[in-house]
């Protein structure tokens, strides 16, 4: 049974100059910077680079990714009848959507929606195509925004195809406006190679955002990894547009949690007797960390972890961790449940404030000039 301590959202906020949101990650990736920190240490506080990562690591440590990769979940285009615009952000199909009848679930942004109204759409150099989205209905259970469209144009098509067809890749909202106040122009062919992990499988593609903890890998570090003996492994959850949502109760117990799919992948075989006892487990970002985190209470409860489930779990102070012992993960929006799960991790029994820690830490990589976000610097939480 996990106790979440009652918290108010704004004590998960703070100010960040817009100068350290990064628009394009660091060349090469692993030269990102990297912000170690400890759970059980509060004065550990180092300042590193990204490849250094192997020396911070012992033999038998177990790293445990996200394989998921990022679809081109982003489509533009404009109403038949008045030629206004169209933006949209495919999340998944309806249950009953099939090759005759092709119904997407998406966040739209249109001038007056309505059931009936038919949309063009382009790829993503802007150019027309006879993919066309009609609105359904509304489809509230996934928040303000959201529709079922029914997507016409060719036969027996599937979301993969037409989304490679006229998708482009789904940058946060906050990549696309600090790219437009620097003048920053990058085709969209580049972001699809950049905004995806270098492990990334396309058989388990089905993530609208990626999973950015693992986009510093590169060839170097997975060597130096292999090299000190350190054991490596994969779940697979499909990243929703929900976990960039801001908290909008005032109490983040209050906040109705987002859900997405996950399941065990290749880790099962380290964990089907539930947390190995070999060494320490590193989850690589907080989607690996919900992963597992939410097959370790299916364990404790004696159920089946060989099959995928829907996880609406909420990590935050007061939330006993399982089997993660550390977690590499970037720097986070405010407001955000990604913050809480941070500070959750800190936490130190009431030893230590978690969120006093988050504060502290944030502080120092501001000061330090870190680049935030999606394309920006690491932190790496040791045990």
């Amino acid at each position: 049974m996990r106790t979440i301590l009652s918290m108010r959202t704004d004590e998960l906020d703070f100010e960040l100059p817009d100068s350290l949101i990064a628009t394009m990650p660091a060349e090469p990736r692993d030269s990102s910077r990297l912000l170690v920190v400890s759970r059980s240490d509060p004065s550990v506080l180092e300042d590193r680079v990204f490849s250094d990562l192997p020396q911070l690591l012992a033999p038998n440590d177990l790293l445990v990714f996200n394989r998921s990769s990022v679809l081109p979940a982003r489509f533009q285009g404009s109403n038949i009848e008045t030629g206004g615009g169209f933006e949209g952000l495919y999340l998944h199909d309806v249950p009953q959507s099939s090759p005759e009848r092709l119904l997407w679930i998406a966040y739209v942004k249109a001038k007056r929606p309505r059931v009936g109204r038919r949309v063009g759409l382009v790829d993503a150099s802007g150019n027309p195509t006879d993919v066309v989205a009609e609105f359904v209905e509304p489809y509230p259970e996934e928040g303000p925004g959201a529709w079922v469209l029914e997507i016409t144009g060719s036969d027996n098509q599937t979301s993969d195809k037409v989304l490679t067809r006229i998708g482009g890749t789904p940058l946060p909202p906050y990549i696309l406006s600090q790219r437009k106040a620097r003048d920053q122009h990058i085709d969209d062919s580049t972001d699809r190679r950049l905004y995806q992990t270098m492990y990334a499988s396309q058989e388990d593609s089905g993530s609208v955002a990626a999973p950015t903890a693992g986009l510093h890998f590169t060839d170097r570090v997975m060597d130096g990894l292999k090299e000190q003996r350190v054991q490596t492994s994969e779940v697979v959850l499909h990243v929703g547009a929900g976990t960039f949502k801001p908290i909008d109760a005032e109490r983040l117990e209050d906040h109705d949690m987002h859900s997405e799919r996950c399941s065990m992948g290749s880790a099962l075989d380290q964990f089907s007797q539930g947390k190995p006892t070999t060494g320490r487990v590193f989850a690589v970002g907080s989607t690996s960390a919900r992963t597992l985190e939410s097959f370790a209470d299916i364990y404790e409860s004696g159920g089946a972890l060989d099959q995928p489930i829907d996880t609406r779990i909420l990590i935050s102070p007061g939330y006993r961790w399982r089997w993660v012992d550390g977690m590499l993960t970037n720097f986070h929006l405010p407001r955000s449940t990604l913050i809480a799960m941070v500070a959750s991790i800190l936490d130190n029994g009431g030893q230590h404030s978690g969120i006093e820690r988050v504060q502290q830490i944030y502080a120092h990589a501001i000061h330090n000039k870190y680049r935030f976000y999606s394309y920006g610097d690491a932190m790496f939480i040791l045990p």
